[in-house]
């Protein structure tokens, strides 16, 4: 955790991967393997010396930030972590950049402070306020204000002068985090508004689930309307949100859309989709063997099938037993996957182990699956599954652990 006071400027001395950068006073209070805050990007130190330190930027970090950019003899912002007892005179940001921004004007301004213009990832606006903190390239400042697609920032001069924010000219990319404050309660106050909305029921337990009991306790929550994650740690290492198809409602489809963010499709008995003629997708598939089919809409509807009411609607109608062919059109909006007769016994995927699930909850075997997509666009793995899960209220549970008790 940082507070984006600046204390130290170091110097760029070798660029790339393997960044070095001279800096005594930071160097002095860093040991191999402790965090620092260089440019507002957190990163390990793998060597320290007397007046230098070695941290090795991965291509995931290169890919987010400006540090690919850093160049011998340049200078940049150093911080290290807060400890117990340090005062809060900054905000609190974790040093993970949430986007780059462009610098599109710098007006000079009186008594020595300086106005700097930044066109940011529209995404990014959501996330900031008039008058509340962000970090700048790993420096705290103000939002002075905020107007359609960009924001401002006053430099004072003690910050001109002791980090490298005088350096910032027309057309440079910066490194942009918001304030860990305020995003707590933008995903506070969103995640208000849907347990609200009522678009999913919370019963009274979430994260991680074991055992038989676990297994029970995740089939009640689909039995309830609710969703559950099945991760996959070992195969493909994403997970999915779940929710039953026979009582799928709009609501959950847009939790499926808006929140999970993956491709969301509707795993079904392969004699279901047999019986209501949905053929198999031509080609060989995915390189995890998943059989896609057909995709449908309902022949009822009135709309265009795309709306999350349109295809809740069908998701319902494929898992009603009067279901017959002729209310499906085809090609639609809604993407059938034929789940082995076999089960999990044979293939430990998301879509066998969501129709296993709601076979064990007394429900048809239809199911909306959607995999966890961050806002980057990567998917979610590891403690980023737990915090979703917990932060939504939902209970996760393994593929493996539902196999091993079914």
């Amino acid at each position: 955790m940082f507070s984006g006071r600046i204390a130290d400027v170091g110097t760029v001395a070798d660029a790339g991967h393997r960044l070095v950068i001279e800096a005594p006073k930071t160097a002095g209070a860093l040991s191999s393997g402790g965090s620092v805050n260089v440019g507002g990007a957190c990163l390990s130190a793998v060597e320290v010396g007397d007046s230098w330190f070695h941290v090795e930027v991965s291509p995931e970090t290169v890919h987010r930030s400006t540090l690919a950019g850093l160049r011998p003899g340049g200078r940049v912002n150093l911080e290290l972590p807060l400890r117990v007892g340090d005062p809060l005179d900054g905000h609190l940001v974790q040093g993970h950049v949430d986007g780059m921004g462009k610098v599109t004007l710098v007006d000079e301004e009186a008594a020595g402070t300086r106005r700097v213009w930044i066109r940011p990832p529209r995404r990014f606006l959501d996330d900031i306020v008039a008058k509340g903190f962000l970090a700048l390239d790993g420096v705290s400042v103000t939002v002075a204000e905020i107007v359609r697609d960009r924001f401002s920032v006053a430099l004072i001069p003690i910050t001109l002068r002791e980090t490298t924010l005088a350096d910032l000219h027309t057309g440079d990319r910066v490194n942009l985090e918001s304030d860990l404050f305020v995003k707590s309660a933008r995903e506070l106050h969103a995640a208000a508004r849907l347990v609200a909305s009522r678009s999913f029921a919370a019963l009274p337990w979430a994260g991680e689930l074991h055992g038989p009991a676990g297994v029970q306790k995740a089939a009640a929550q689909l039995a309830a309307g609710a969703a559950v994650v099945i991760y996959d740690p070992g195969r493909e290492g994403e997970a999915d949100v779940v929710f039953a198809g026979a009582s799928l409602r709009p609501a959950s489809f847009v939790f499926l859309l808006t929140q999970a963010c993956g491709h969301t499709t509707i795993p079904c008995d392969r004699a279901r989709l047999d019986r209501l003629e949905i053929p198999p997708m031509p080609g060989e598939g995915d390189r995890h063997g998943t059989a896609a089919h057909v995709s449908v809409d309902l022949a009822a509807g009135t709309g265009t099938g795309v709306s999350a009411h349109d295809r809740a609607a069908t998701v319902r109608r494929l898992a009603h037993p009067d279901a017959c062919p002729e209310d499906f059109l085809r090609p639609g909006h809604v993407f059938p996957l034929a789940g082995r007769p076999e089960g999990l016994a044979v293939r430990r995927g998301h879509t066998e182990a969501s129709l296993a699930l709601c076979q064990v909850a007394g429900l048809p075997t239809v199911a909306a699956i959607c995999e966890m997509m961050g806002p980057d666009g990567h998917m979610l793995a590891g403690p980023a599954v737990e915090r979703f899960a917990l932060k939504w209220g939902l209970p996760m549970i393994a593929i493996d652990e539902l196999a091993a008790h079914l």
